[in-house]
């Protein structure tokens, strides 16, 4: 019998989620896994994805009623969702051998028991880059990002785009699709991949000057703003003059609240995620919601599982693009942090510090 250690939600945090202190809302437990059965697989996590809107799936429903998530809510005294890259080190599968890098959704175990159906084996990647990067640029984010830009913000070549949030995962992977770093011939050759056009202006906005001068030097965008800078609005004001067409929102708060002021007559928000708001349970005050009337704006809600049928489609776009030199993934794309287990969610709660650049990775060590 196989044994593992498993981090649970064992309470719904209103604030700061906590793992350790008399009323935590994870706890680290250990316990048996069943034994394998004919097409299942034991795997070993050697990475976990972490992701802001993980925190959105342990809300209290005070917050946010379970029949409003877009995927079943953590239960109480269950294993901590989320997707890992994992090596099998048993296998009653046919398909999947002992040996294998599979990704799959395996929670917060150390070790798990899967159903071979439900777990995705993953090939070397171009230019010797770790198979990490399929948690990031070549998985979900990646995802997001293009299906943001490309098909819910329509972005055209004519239009310029702000991103909040442009040195995060997210955010980063936006601002090279929309300035077209790496061609814009992806498209229009078939009705099911549409063609990225480089946008005339991308803005970030980031959580530091270093951030932002990677934003601008390493990314490629045009402006970065430092959102803690005491004359961040101001900036704003001077940045966005003559108004602008998309913004992609990755944090909410005060900053969409400004954007909603900063956006052409029919612009649009891509609402890809509120970070700002997931530890809190204040409601944003929208003091210029008045204007997504005036300026006829839309409001674009949507979450990468709208258009994970696209993944692989996608993830061959960002190979070729990688292996033509016009894709750039650097150190900067991805943080990975070694890791022991009985500190995953301290490493987790790195995405709400805003001490990480790029995708938040953790590494299991022993």
């Amino acid at each position: 019998m196989v044994r593992t250690r498993t981090w649970i939600l064992s309470n719904r945090p209103k604030e700061t989620p906590t793992y350790s202190g008399s009323n935590p809302t994870f706890t680290l437990i250990e316990r048996d896994l069943q034994p394998l059965q004919p097409g299942q697989i034991l795997v070993k996590v050697l990475f976990f994805s972490n992701d802001p809107a993980q925190r959105t799936w342990i809300k209290s429903s005070d917050d946010l009623p379970s029949d409003r998530h877009y995927v079943e809510p953590v239960a109480l005294n269950t294993p901590m969702q989320s997707r890992g890259l994992c090596e099998v080190i048993e296998s009653r599968s046919d398909t999947i051998p002992i040996g294998t890098t599979i990704l799959a959704r395996v929670n917060w175990n150390e070790y798990a028991v899967l159903d071979a159906k439900d777990a995705t084996t993953l090939a070397p990647l171009p230019n010797g880059l770790g198979f990490s990067h399929y948690l990031g640029v070549f998985g979900t984010t990646g995802l997001t990002a293009y299906y943001g830009t490309v098909v819910v913000g329509e972005a055209k070549a004519s239009h310029r785009l702000v991103v909040s949030g442009a040195a995060g995962a997210t955010g980063g992977m936006v601002v090279q699709i929309a300035k077209k770093r790496y061609g814009g011939h992806l498209a229009k050759r078939t009705e099911k991949t549409r063609q990225i056009i480089g946008v005339s202006e991308v803005i970030g906005i980031a959580g530091s000057d270093d951030k932002c001068k990677y934003v601008v030097e390493r990314l490629g965008a045009d402006k970065c703003l430092n959102y803690r800078s005491p004359c961040f609005f101001e900036d704003l004001t001077k940045a966005t003059a003559g108004y602008v067409d998309i913004y992609f929102d990755n944090v909410g708060g005060t900053i969409l609240d400004a954007m909603l002021g900063r956006l052409k007559q029919h612009g649009v928000v891509i609402a890809c995620g509120s970070i700002s708001g997931y530890n809190s349970d204040q409601s944003t005050l929208l003091k210029n919601y008045f204007q997504v009337i005036s300026m006829r704006l839309q409001i674009k809600g949507f979450i990468a599982a709208d258009y994970v049928h696209k993944a692989q489609e996608v993830t061959e776009i960002f190979i070729r693009a990688l292996e033509q030199g016009k894709l750039t993934v650097n150190d900067g794309l991805q943080h990975v942090v070694p890791t022991k287990f009985e500190d995953v969610p301290k490493t987790w709660l790195k995405l709400f510090d805003g001490s990480n650049t790029g995708k938040l990775v953790t590494r299991i060590i022993a």
